[in-house]
This record gives structure tokens, C-alpha cells and sequence, in this order.
């Protein structure tokens, strides 16, 4: 049963928002289907384990009911995007608004269950490396009581910034985080705050992993990942 994933798919159009409630349902998810993002924002998000939002919707388009449900709800529910739009800004878009992945129509229905898998095993993951008191990633620990990184036996001291970003990273190895991204997970309401901001907090941290640092990478124009 997928460990009895719920889902929600947002979708305007019938005919595809029916075959995705099938096939997903025939995976052993428990998908619930609304046809627009004003529909969606009736029901309890808290209750689901994935959002599928479709991008082109209604008044109320699927980039903008992301956005309210990341900062105004402060929901961290993973989402994928659904869409015909494939340009770079629209893809940037996605990723800013905190998307777990932007997939393209038309699509296979094979290749979203594939998509879909992936994020859910990523997501619960990270829940089940919070629980513990630490995280072992290729040679470095994150050490979640006294707020460190060990490298070897050499304890590495990183101010809060630098423990959140190693953190928001390593738990989602090789998911792209924009600045933007970053900027509003790490600071959250520190009013001011600027893109440079990030690259240097990157740098200082690259720094103090050494040779690790490598870890840490940049995609040009999309953001900063962790990568072995």
C-alpha cells in the first residue's frame, strides 16, 4: 500500500486528473483529486504526503497556490508541478517556489510514478534522519544535538547559518536549492537579506569542510546541491 501515501492532485483538466487518480490509486496511494487551487485550499494540506499542482489553472494558477501554501501555511508538504510551459524562467520558478520536481506535458503516466516515487522515498528520509541524533553522509557527520560537523575526530564549530544550510542540503542529496530558496528557508524574516548573502555563507562553510567542501556544488542559474 506505499506505506498508505496520501496525494493530492490539483488538476483543471477531467480527463487527467481521472487516469492519474487510477494509476495512482492502482500503486496503492490514497489520492484525492480537485479540479481547481481554490477547491484544493478547502481541504486540510496537512493531511497529504504529496501535492501534484498543475500550473496553468483558473484564477488561482498552480506557481501561486505553492506560494501560499510555503509561506502563508508554511507547509514543507513535498510538490510536483505539472505543466506545458518548459522554459528556463518557468522551470527557475518552480525550484524558487520550493518544488520537488517540474515535469513537463505531455508526459508518461510510468514517468510521473517513477517521479513520484522518488520524492516520497527522499522525503521520508529526511523524517526518519531527524529522528536520529545524527546524519553519517560520505565521510562527514552532521551531529543534530550539539550542532556540529565531524570530520573524522576533528569537530568542526559552524554558526547557525552555516548548520542550517549543511542541513537543509545534505538531507536532500542532489536536490538543486535556489538562493531565493535558501534565503527564505535559513532567514525566514530577517529583514535584510540579499542573494550575496548565500554565496558567502557557502564559501565560509566549503572552507571549514575542507576537503569536503566539494560536497557542496553550483549549478549556474539554478542554485546550490550536495553531491557525492
Amino acid at each position: 500500500m506505499n506505506d498508505n501515501f496520501r496525494i493530492l492532485v490539483v488538476e483543471d483538466e477531467e480527463d487527467l486528473n481521472e487516469i492519474l487518480q487510477f494509476n495512482l490509486e492502482s500503486d496503492g496511494y490514497l489520492v484525492d483529486t480537485s479540479f481547481s487551487a481554490e477547491e484544493a485550499l478547502k481541504r486540510d494540506l496537512t493531511r497529504y504526503d504529496l501535492l501534484i499542482l498543475d500550473v496553468m489553472m483558473g484564477k488561482i494558477s498552480g506557481f501561486s497556490l505553492a506560494q501560499r501554501i510555503r509561506k502563508d501555511m508554511r507547509l514543507e508538504v513535498p510538490i510536483i508541478f505539472l505543466t506545458a510551459r518548459d522554459s528556463e524562467n518557468d522551470l527557475l520558478t518552480g525550484f524558487n517556489l520550493g518544488a520537488d520536481d517540474y515535469i513537463t506535458k505531455p508526459f508518461s503516466v510510468r514517468a510521473l510514478q517513477a517521479r513520484i516515487k522518488a520524492v516520497l522515498k527522499r522525503n521520508k528520509s529526511t523524517t526518519v534522519e531527524e529522528i536520529a541524533t545524527s546524519l553519517v553522509v560520505g565521510g562527514i557527520v552532521i551531529d543534530f544535538e550539539s550542532k556540529r560537523l565531524i570530520i573524522g575526530d576533528k569537530k568542526i564549530e559552524l554558526t547557525r547559518k552555516e548548520y542550517e544550510i549543511i542541513c537543509l542540503l545534505a538531507k536532500s542529496p542532489g536536490r538543486i536549492f535556489s538562493r531565493e530558496e535558501i534565503l527564505r528557508r535559513i532567514w525566514e524574516s530577517d529583514v535584510i537579506v540579499i542573494d550575496r548573502t548565500v554565496d558567502v555563507n557557502m564559501t565560509r562553510l566549503r572552507r571549514k569542510m575542507e576537503e569536503f567542501g566539494s560536497y557542496i556544488r553550483n549549478k549556474p542559474g539554478f542554485g546550490y546541491y550536495f553531491e557525492i
